[in-house]
């Protein structure tokens, strides 16, 4: 909220009377310095500390948080009670002031119609009159529906569907997001006058999702049994769902995480089970046989393959923003006699109502864990030196990780493993089986989240080291689910390491069931007192169930959809509209269209046909920009693939200028003098994304994009490289406290910036989920990142020099 009371502070002249009096009455920290009250402000030091000045923001947050906690706000877009009250009425007013500064701005960047007098064609305007008629229309609409907002209270997709899309747009992208956002609703309010009722009727058909069980017209044939295994972590409900894969003649396993389908594939092929390996940038297919299992990612679960066992594996993600269809797709369309779903009790109801309307048996397998879970009553106190055998301290970045590995073994003298979802799978399952060998150095792990979802390692105490994350997008803390998922890894019962060595060595394996649990108690700390206490708090919480199943509109509805649309429209436009006029069932809610609508703006300017830009439209690039601006090379490396995939012409690796190769050439000794340089590692992180890219691409056009194995070489140096760059990190204490008191702080102003605009129902629902599984960025410090992309960020007047920091000191909260 603070960066958009930041943009706030010009008053465009279209800025109503009403709000301008409505700020009036804000406090004074909200009002720009120099008017009004705020002149006392001038008179406050300039050394008050960044801290005090969080605390009258808190202050003043918590209580729009109070007077918030008793409206009501709809979760997913659904009619809810219309009630506003004043806290609410000023925020939203607060965010139509910044809403106008954008359109303004927007506006002025298209003013003259002559610069893009085609592209204002397709949409029916023809000249600047018809234009400047638009502009004024569009204001129009806006106003309308912030008045919906502020007076009324209709705030749901179905009441408000444009406030609906610009809220969420600025909670989860903030500025850059409402920006893009803004373009497409204009783009959107042109086309909806040009169609005559009978198209709109046909666009309304096309776009009824009320019934996605119906894609799937060959599995409804099918009369399946689904085995819903339920419980927390530890408790043996994937362990019983893969006996039942490993005791069928074909079958297939589809988790979250590439290395997750690689433990899969290792297990299966160390017990001579034939299997392939299948993920968005891999594939690997057993030679000379004619029958094999299936171990990928949800998302390239084979649909068409008619199986006797199928396994999804964290099936509760089938809620997510992000992925949420391709679980959905994978439970409604998997063609399997039984199919086993693996994850957390809260999605029960969701998956029995799914099973009733499919007409699929339905039966519910619950878990108790293994042994006990325990959060304990100290955290480590900054100090590497209260580590025990068996610890695992968790990071949420590749920098903060090898940052800690370093700090470990400096401190300790011992070894440190370290795992994350990254890594090249032979160095992973390197990495794990040192940790959880008992025999050697290696005493202690330091690990990403991916182990929260199912990498099995003989943990005996988790140690959060910070409870809040950068997932992309911006700081927030980690939520309740997340909390318990990766703590739930302490006291593992039995890894798949035990599974793949007893199956080497022919011992015969017994149930779960039927062993006797371990007594030893698995242990979840943190490493800093302040963080312990958001950990101790989750753990005696329950989240809440999940009432909605993501869904994406398949490539052949949206093929359909655009053929009824003029020949050179923006392909972001046909979703926007989709986007708009979908119909949901109240069990489903449509997942976010950010990445795939940014896609296509992308590769707009090339011709390629509506299939090809459905392909592209699922390929994982981001395009995030550095604090200066500068590209990280995705977007022109995405326009130069699809200018090839346009025109079919060469598709080898070194024909591509966009691939930065060159910095490969650099020998040992240049090497070694770039290790105090951040801008090498980046472009070598740049670098492996792009490579990711081109070989994703190259399972989907193998005859335009040749060079596969190269790019899996050069891909491979890279990842050297970077592991070479990371390895020569030091681990400073002080800097380490300052960077988790800066991740807290920013965290925490997130946390309060979503509650003002979204209440706290619906702020469960934003996390954040990667395509195939949630790579750790390299970098998640906040000092890294442009204040302009941390939703809530407060522009202090001076960086205090100190933070405090009395972990060493102080006992756990």
């Amino acid at each position: 909220m603070n960066a958009l009371l930041r943009n706030a502070y010009k008053w465009p002249k279209c800025t109503p009377a009403s709000t301008i009096a409505a700020f009036s009455t804000a406090p004074a920290l909200w009002r720009k310095p120099g008017s009004g009250s705020s002149s006392n402000m001038r008179g406050r030091e300039r050394e008050r500390t960044l801290m005090n000045l969080q605390q009258e923001v808190s202050e003043t947050l918590d209580q729009l948080k109070d007077s918030l906690d008793h409206g009501e706000s709809s979760p997913r877009g659904r009619s809810g009670k219309n009630k506003t009250t004043f806290s609410q009425k000023r925020s939203y007013q607060m965010f139509e002031v910044l809403v106008r500064a954008r359109v303004t701005k927007m506006f002025q960047e298209m003013e003259d119609f002559r610069d893009k007098a085609e592209d204002w064609r397709a949409f029916g305007v023809n000249n600047q009159v018809q234009l400047d008629k638009a502009i004024g229309l569009f204001r129009k609409a806006l106003d309308t529906s912030f008045a919906k907002a502020t007076d009324g209270g209709k705030i749901s997709r179905m009441d408000n569907p444009l406030f609906w899309n610009l809220r969420n747009s600025f909670v989860k992208g903030d500025n850059r997001g409402l920006s893009t956002e803004l373009v497409h609703s204009f783009q959107t309010f042109l086309m909806q006058e040009r169609f005559p009722e009978a198209i709109n009727e046909l666009h309304r058909e096309i776009a009824d999702l009320r019934f996605p069980y119906e894609w799937y017209p060959a599995t409804r044939m099918l009369q399946r049994t689904v085995h819903l295994h339920v419980g927390p972590t530890n408790s043996g409900k994937t362990y019983n769902a893969l006996k039942a894969l490993e005791n069928a003649k074909t079958g297939i396993y589809a988790g979250p995480l590439r290395l997750l389908a690689h433990e899969i594939w290792s297990r299966f092929t160390a017990k001579g089970k034939p299997c392939a390996l299948v993920t968005g940038e891999e594939v690997r297919i057993p030679e000379g046989v004619d029958r094999w299992f299936h171990s990928c990612t949800v998302e390239m679960s084979p649909l068409n393959k008619p199986v006797d066992v199928a396994v999804i594996d964290e099936i509760q993600m089938i809620a997510s923003e992000d992925r949420g269809w391709a679980w959905t797709q994978a439970v409604l369309g998997l063609q399997a006699k039984e199919l086993h779903l693996c994850g957390e009790d809260r999605v029960v109801e969701l998956i029995q109502d799914l099973c009733a309307r499919v007409g699929d048996k339905c039966i519910v397998h619950r878990y108790e864990r293994l042994n006990p879970l325990q959060t304990m009553s100290k955290s480590l106190h900054g100090d590497f030196r209260n580590l025990e055998k068996g610890d695992a301290v968790v990071a949420f970045s590749r920098i903060a990780l090898h940052k800690i590995k370093a700090g470990i073994e400096q401190t300790t003298g011992k070894r440190c493993a370290i795992v994350y979802g990254s890594l090249p799978p032979e160095t992973r399952a390197q990495q794990a089986a040192l940790f959880n060998d008992p025999n050697n150095d290696y005493d202690f792990l330091a690990a990403s989240d991916a182990i929260g979802m199912g990498l099995n390692l003989e943990i005996k105490r988790v140690i959060f080291e910070s409870s809040s994350k950068f997932d992309g997008n911006k700081v927030r803390g980690l939520t309740i689910p997340e909390i318990k998922q990766i703590g739930g890894r302490a006291g593992r019962y039995r890894t798949a390491t035990a599974e793949i060595a007893s199956a080497k060595e022919g011992a015969e394996e017994t149930a779960v069931e039927k062993k006797k649990p371990q007594s030893n108690t698995g242990w979840v700390t943190a490493f800093d007192f302040r963080d312990l206490e958001d950990i101790q708090e989750a753990f005696a919480k329950e989240a809440k169930p999940i009432e909605t199943a993501g869904l994406f509109p398949p490539a052949n509805i949206i093929e359909r959809f655009h053929t009824y649309f003029p020949p050179k429209t923006p392909t972001s436009f046909v979703l926007t509209r989709l986007r708009e006029l979908a119909r949901l069932s109240p069990r489903f809610h449509l997942c976010d269209f950010d990445t795939a609508l940014e896609i296509a703006d992308v590769i707009q300017p090339y011709n390629l046909s509506v299939a090809d830009r459905c392909v592209f439209l699922n390929c994982p690039v981001s395009f995030r920009t550095s604090r200066d601006g500068q590209s990280n090379g995705q977007k022109e490396a995405l326009q130069a693939f699809a200018q090839c995939v346009s025109e079919m012409g060469s598709g080898h690796l070194l024909d591509f200028d966009c691939i930065n190769l060159s910095i490969l050439d650099m020998d040992e000794e240049t090497r070694m003098t770039m290790f105090n340089n951040s801008s090498y590692l980046q472009k070598l992180e740049a670098l492996h994304q792009v490579i990711t890219l081109y070989l994703w691409l190259s399972y989907r056009y193998e005859g335009v994009f040749q060079s596969q194995s190269l790019a899996f070489k050069v891909k491979e140096i890279v990842e050297d490289r970077i592991t070479e760059f990371l390895d020569k990190l030091t681990y400073v204490t002080y800097s380490q406290a300052r960077r988790r008191q800066a991740m807290r702080e920013a965290a925490e102003r997130h946390r309060l910036a979503e509650q003002q605009l979204l209440g706290e129902e619906e702020q469960e629902h934003l996390v954040e989920h990667h395509e195939e599984e949630p790579e750790e960025p390299l970098i998640e410090d906040v000092e890294e990142l442009d204040p302009e992309e941390i939703l809530g960020e407060v522009v202090a007047e001076e960086r205090p020099e100190t933070v405090q920091d009395s972990e060493k000191n102080q006992g756990s909260g």
